[in-house]
């Protein structure tokens, strides 16, 4: 078995994430046979008390569409609202009957964006997951549809999948789908190959990467599993991308679908959900000098620097940090409403704070809320 390989079998704290069509069926409503199925690999995969599972489970959506007469997805936010809220309790109770069969019990856990990119909501999180996984018991991870909007939506598991095992700092991820992994074309034409291993980027560099999946019930597809386990990787966690029907292989880390190797550090901090999960509620233009402060010298972004403000945004919203070019440099948490901060553009911290108080004399974007965007 090759090294990397022995890393998946060593692995401890995993995050698997399983796909809408591996759970439903294609005109709506849950498949128990597949749900057990899973259950029955993730059970047995924890049972020597050695590894700790985290399930990052789409399906709340899908499993909500025949109790509701819809015959496909809505693309109407509303009605996927609708749809999340009465099919994720059919979700979570069949995966607590399903775990019941083996004494496991089931956490449920709902995220938004704003749940992780945001410092004490982000500590929060982590604690829960932790204690879940600490006292026995199986998170279920899924994001709150019912309540997130389009600014604060993940807008696929795959993605949350990836920024869920950089924040319970997994030692790997597994994604689950209706595909054995990364092919170099169209898996169902004659001809293509899987790709068994990717060590970064420039392997799949020539890959040609398909859309979203035939059954027309989750928003994923081959882009978003590809991204999810380019931001997994880039953060120290190794990757492996198979089909629902081979997750015993993949947690016994035999040979099966694609493994992408870790390609940067694990980081323990929430940057990396302000990077690929927040949505900027407007930008803040930086004059030259800010741009160099803020990209070279790792400064915080203090209003003398801010050259102009764009959007409806509060304190606490990510923003988007510009040069004059309008290239993106940076993002980060705005520690001022946008209607607040014309006032204070091309001044001193001083001169504000003796103007009007010392409440100003703070930073727009504190260094700790900010993560440089790769150009």
């Amino acid at each position: 078995m090759s090294a990397a390989r022995q890393g998946v079998v060593d692995a401890r704290r995993i995050v698997v994430k399983v796909g809408s069509s591996s759970l439903t069926t294609a005109a709506g409503g849950l498949d128990a046979d597949r749900v057990d199925a899973l259950v029955d690999v993730l059970a047995k995969a924890r049972s020597g008390g050695e590894k700790e599972i985290v399930l990052v489970s789409s399906g709340a959506i899908a499993a909500g569409l025949s109790p509701l007469g819809l015959r496909r997805r809505p693309k109407d936010l509303a009605r996927q609202q609708a749809a999340a809220s009465v099919g994720q309790g059919l979700l979570v109770a069949r995966y607590t009957a399903s775990f019941a069969r083996y004494g496991v019990r089931v956490g449920q856990v709902l995220l938004t964006t704003d749940d992780t990119s945001r410092r004490a909501h982000y500590r929060n999180a982590y604690r829960t997951l932790d204690q879940l996984l600490a006292m026995g018991a199986l998170p279920v991870v899924n994001e709150n549809d019912t309540v997130a909007t389009d600014e604060i939506r993940f807008g696929d598991n795959d993605r949350l999948a990836a920024l869920v095992a950089h924040l319970v700092r997994a030692d790997l991820l597994v994604l689950l789908s209706d595909v054995d992994g990364l092919y170099d074309g169209d898996p169902s034409q004659p001809g293509t190959t899987r790709i068994d291993e990717v060590h970064g980027p420039e392997d799949i560099a020539h890959v040609s990467i398909g859309s979203a999946g035939k059954a027309g019930v989750g928003t994923g597809g081959m882009v978003t599993k590809v991204e999810a386990a380019r931001i997994a990787a880039a953060a120290g966690i190794p990757v492996v991308l198979t089909s629902a029907s081979q997750a015993a292989d993949a947690l016994a880390g035999r040979v099966t679908g694609t493994l992408f190797h870790a390609t940067g550090r694990r980081s323990a901090d929430r940057l990396l959900w302000l990077q690929h999960a927040s949505t900027p509620r407007g930008h803040l233009v930086l004059d030259d000098g800010a741009v160099r402060a803020v990209t070279e010298r790792g400064s915080s972004l203090l209003p003398a620097g801010i050259a102009g403000v764009e959007g409806d945004f509060v304190a606490g919203d990510p923003v988007e940090l510009r040069a004059a070019d309008g290239r993106a440099v940076a993002r980060g948490l705005v520690n001022f409403d946008a209607k607040e901060l014309p006032q204070l553009l091309g001044r001193s911290t001083r001169e504000l704070a003796r103007e009007l108080g010392p409440a100003y004399e703070r930073e727009v974007v504190h260094r700790d809320d900010l993560v440089l965007l790769q150009g």
